[in-house]
């Protein structure tokens, strides 16, 4: 997976904007291994906005058709999803519209966990706390790339990416114990999120504090008393 853009020597400014558009809606989407394996083998791919819509109302048309009952069927969203959705992902992303992928993606991965989270008859609190996590996740990652601080790319792996949560979700389903499957799934990928999420901040504000004790220690003694001087008139 792509989750920070390559350097390139000498860019022109137009191609590294495109570059850095990629990269970051790529790592918007939240690919996980599966996608991540199969995204060179599935050749040119699907066009990523239709297909990603696709996905969203061949799913709610499920649900507003009543198909969606407990049982195996309840794997049928997760694999219209993994279908029209994982080709996507070869795709390079630089069309007028791609920026909807995305929120595309999550918005039905969501609608998809509350489709079978009610139909299984799951505690509906859980399913808000596992939304509240993949949702922090994807905060978190946005609020990174803006600033050009890019998640490490195992985050997203070891995240399972929304392909494998709906999978795992969906077999949870199928085979009756998706109350305790997405127990032991909200409570990994909550720890997971909020150490590495945790640990990298203040990684960050160690290395911005020692930066700037570095720039402290590396002024000129004319630089540091008149800095000094002007903090005083400020006083």
């Amino acid at each position: 997976m792509i989750t920070q853009p390559q350097t390139v020597p000498a860019a022109d400014p137009y191609e590294e904007r495109l570059r850095m558009q990629t990269a970051r809606l790529l790592a918007y989407r939240d690919d996980g291994p599966l996608v991540t394996l199969l995204r060179g083998r599935v050749g040119p791919g699907l066009p990523a906005v239709p297909a990603s819509l696709a996905a969203l109302v061949v799913i709610v048309a499920m649900a507003v058709a009543g198909i969606l009952d407990d049982g195996p069927i309840l794997l049928a969203p997760v694999l219209v999803m993994i279908v029209l959705v994982l080709p996507t992902a070869a795709r390079d992303h630089l069309g007028r519209l791609d920026w909807l992928v995305p929120p595309l993606i999550r918005g039905t991965e969501f609608l998809t966990i509350i489709l079978i989270g009610l139909a299984a008859e799951a505690p509906k609190w859980l399913l808000y706390v596992l939304i509240y996590v993949i949702g922090y996740h994807t905060y978190d990652t946005v609020y990174r790339t803006r600033q050009s601080i890019w998640p490490a790319a195992w985050v997203f792996r070891a995240g399972l990416g929304w392909e494998l949560r709906l999978l795992i979700i969906g077999v949870g389903a199928a085979l009756g114990v998706l109350t305790w499957v997405l127990a032991a799934l909200t409570l990994y990928l909550g720890v997971l999120f909020a150490v590495e999420s945790i640990t990298s901040w203040v990684g960050l504000d160690k290395q911005t504090a020692l930066a700037q004790a570095g720039d402290d220690l590396e002024a000129s003694p004319e630089e540091a008393q008149e800095q000094a001087g002007g903090e005083a008139e400020r006083t």
